[in-house]
């Protein structure tokens, strides 16, 4: 282990869904999940501390399928429940790499995972351990970006990365408007008044009161968890 980078010490890493599925259209692409846990052990070995919050996009999203005539609290429950599978799917690997990981759920599923206890999750850390929370709250109508943001204040991260198909903030979305432009730096109150889609809004306000950094940054690229730690490559600051 060598030395600490010199801001980041505790981190927690959001990850989408469709993060975890690559170029496909569903599920999960295991090269893609390979490199994700490659950069996480490659930032753990720099001495940093990593949880994950991982959401559940690329199986079912609650919000989506309450629009087919389900029940939005059944909808949300199966979305939760996605997020379950995809943390599994995340520990396997990170564990056949030799690292040591516990999957902690809002919901209790004992067969399988942990519950959700804050200061157990500290002392995983403390032991060098990578937590990946699941279930979001356990409870319907919150977003995992709002779980991300509470996971972190939780546990006193100096940070929260979050991974996502494109490399920052822009002030149009990039896949449909070639004039866009990136913010390398912004505030939480532009993000709010500009409603930016980057984050889910109560996760941007939760994270303003509790002057909690938000980088930005695509998980697409190998290595870029560490450099954005370091605060080097390319990212968007919201602070």
């Amino acid at each position: 282990m060598t030395q600490n980078p010199k801001y980041k010490k505790k981190v927690l890493l959001k990850l989408s869904g469709e993060a975890l599925m690559g170029e496909g259209q569903f599920a999960h692409d295991y090269t893609v999940m390979k490199q994700i846990a490659q950069d996480v052990i490659q930032t753990i070995n720099r001495g940093v501390q990593i949880s994950i919050v991982v959401g559940g996009g690329n199986i079912c999203r609650g919000s989506k399928v309450s629009t087919l005539g389900l029940d939005r609290v059944a909808a949300d429950h199966m979305g939760m429940l996605s997020t379950v599978i995809n943390a599994i799917a995340l520990q396997n690997i990170i564990e056949k790499m030799g690292v040591n990981t516990r999957v902690m759920s809002a919901i209790p599923i004992d067969t399988i995972c942990e519950p959700y206890i804050m200061r157990r999750a500290v002392r995983h850390l403390e032991k060098g351990r990578v937590v990946i929370f699941a279930a979001g709250t356990g409870n319907p109508f919150f977003t995992t970006d709002t779980v991300a943001v509470l996971r972190a204040v939780e546990m006193g991260c100096d940070v929260l990365l979050k991974g996502t198909q494109t490399d920052g903030v822009y002030d149009k979305d990039p896949a449909f408007n070639d004039d866009c432009v990136r913010y390398e730096n912004i505030s939480y109150k532009q993000i709010l008044k500009d409603e930016l889609k980057v984050m889910d809004m109560t996760a941007v306000a939760l994270a303003a009161e509790h002057t909690l950094p938000i980088y930005v940054f695509s998980i697409q690229r190998p290595g870029a968890i560490q450099e954005v730690v370091e605060e080097k490559g390319v990212y968007t600051r919201i602070t």
